[in-house]
């Protein structure tokens, strides 16, 4: 800003009068605190100017937007109501749903809903390329007039769950009347609907004709698996294959052993006997025949001393007592041979008994083997015969299951109230838009006058667009007069 010398300017004297429409300004501003940009003051004195203008422009565009607001088309929305359960009453799969996969399932089955191929349904099923509200405006191949549709139909279409993670799903569609907009609600509900329905029902049809193909497999299977059962008995001559059908084979082994090893120490015994003295065996000690034939010649030896203390070897007494002596120790003798014959005999005996209890358990625990040899291959056989019992009777119990689901019907999405046409129109909300009009039209008044002021034709109209622009100093404001 241009300083002035005030040294220069010229003295008023006190003689001198000022009018009354002279006003001395303030003193100017020093040159730190001017600059560019608009005072307050300018602002203000643009505005007051156009004035009139900004009340024309603000009156033509509120009327503007009232006609406009009149003209605009209603449109109506109505809401259908499903209720998608995580509870699955299909008795085909598994009821145990995972609580947290809630969430996602819900999400997928909106997802669906707004889906192409509902989307189609319903164009199909209400004939919307034919409804002008829906087909007008469109100009290209009337081949793609279908899908154009479609895509028109899913922007009036809006699909939404309940608050609270709820079970609940809105479906809301609008149109320029109250019955379309029902009408659409309740199509995209019915078409889902079927197509959930229908999704559910043909897999139960192409897995109840596949279960058939396994149930004859596994019928045939069975079949074999019976036969070959019935093969290996009639081979074996076992009936009984299960393990508990050995006990008593097994029994009779141990007890064959345990009879064995009595009879094996028993010839033991009796070999040592016989390797000793036999005079000293014990059924020769224990004999009373022997007993008393020795106390016999004990006491002939007694009195053939007696004898040949007073009588010669040749004496006639001495000779008979001695060959009575004689008999008596060959009676002895004879004896004597005679039980160790019969030791003889009784240890040849419990050889002979020994060695055919050794036969009898080695016949009895190659028995056992393969007793154990012929069970083990048959309870292989069994078990396959009731895995295969256990499969066919597993695919059976499914197939009567798929057969019965052919007729019913299952699904965990519940159609909850239909929707109604609505009474009063969901949009334009005329208040609010009228509201934003008038608000419109006071901006555009205020902004346009002062653009066209700033940008097209600026003027000098107070004493701040001297000072601020132009960088000169005002020495005295003249205010208008009225005219004489």
């Amino acid at each position: 800003m241009r300083h002035i010398d005030k040294e220069r300017l010229p003295a008023l004297t006190p003689s001198v009068s000022i009018p009354s429409s002279v006003t001395l300004p303030p003193p100017p501003l020093p040159p730190e605190e001017g600059g560019g940009g608009m005072s307050l003051h300018q602002v203000l004195t643009i505005l007051r100017t156009y004035w009139k203008h900004s009340v024309v422009i603000a009156v033509v565009v509120t009327a503007l937007g009232i006609a406009l607001i009149k003209v605009l088309p209603k449109l109506y929305t109505s809401t259908a109501t499903l209720m998608v359960s995580y509870e699955v009453n299909d008795p085909l799969v598994d009821n145990q749903f995972p609580i947290e996969l809630l969430t996602s399932y819900i999400s997928t089955q909106m997802q669906i809903m707004q889906s192409p191929e509902v989307m189609l349904g319903v164009v199909d099923k209400l004939n919307l390329t034919q409804v002008k509200e829906f087909a007008s405006g469109y100009h290209g191949d009337p081949r793609d007039l279908r899908d154009w549709v479609k895509d028109e139909l899913g922007k009036r279409v809006t699909v939404a769950q309940g608050d609270y993670g709820s079970q609940l799903v809105y479906i809301k569609a609008s149109a320029q009347t109250p019955g379309m907009a029902a009408a659409l609600a309740n199509a995209v509900a019915e078409v889902y609907l079927q197509q959930h329905l229908q999704g559910s029902s043909e897999p139960a049809s192409e897995r109840a004709t596949r279960a058939a193909t396994e149930l004859a497999q596994l019928k045939q299977r069975l079949g074999d698996a019976q036969q070959r059962v019935a093969d290996y008995r009639q081979r074996t001559g076992v009936t009984d294959l299960t393990a508990t059908a050995g006990d008593m084979d097994q029994t009779l082994l141990t007890q064959l052993e345990q009879r064995y090893q009595e009879a094996h120490s028993s010839l033991l015994a009796a070999e040592v006997h016989q390797s000793g003295d036999r005079s000293a065996n014990d059924q020769v000690m224990g004999s009373q025949l022997v007993q008393n034939l020795r106390a016999q010649l004990d006491t002939q030896n007694a009195h053939m001393a007696e004898l040949r203390a007073t009588l010669g070897p040749r004496h006639p007494k001495v000779i008979q007592l001695q060959s009575q002596i004689d008999a008596t120790q060959r009676a002895i003798a004879a004896a004597v041979n005679s039980y160790s014959a019969n030791a003889s005999v009784d240890l040849q005996q419990a050889r002979d008994y020994e060695q055919k209890l050794q036969r009898a358990v080695e016949q009895q625990r190659a028995r056992v083997l393969q007793r154990e040899n012929v069970q083990a291959e048959g309870t292989k056989l069994l078990l396959e015969l009731d895995s295969a019992q256990a499969a066919y009777k597993h695919a059976l119990d499914a197939s009567n299951q798929l057969t019965l689901s052919q007729d019913d019907h299952y699904t965990n999405v519940h159609l909850i109230s239909s929707a109604q046409s609505p009474v009063r129109p969901d949009k334009p909300n005329k208040p609010k838009l009228a509201l934003m009009a008038l608000m419109a039209a006071i901006v555009l008044g205020l902004v346009l006058p002062f653009g066209y002021e700033l940008f097209l034709n600026r003027r000098v109209r107070c004493r701040d667009d001297i000072e601020r622009d132009l960088g000169i100093d005002v020495l005295a404001e003249l205010q208008s007069t009225a005219a004489a």
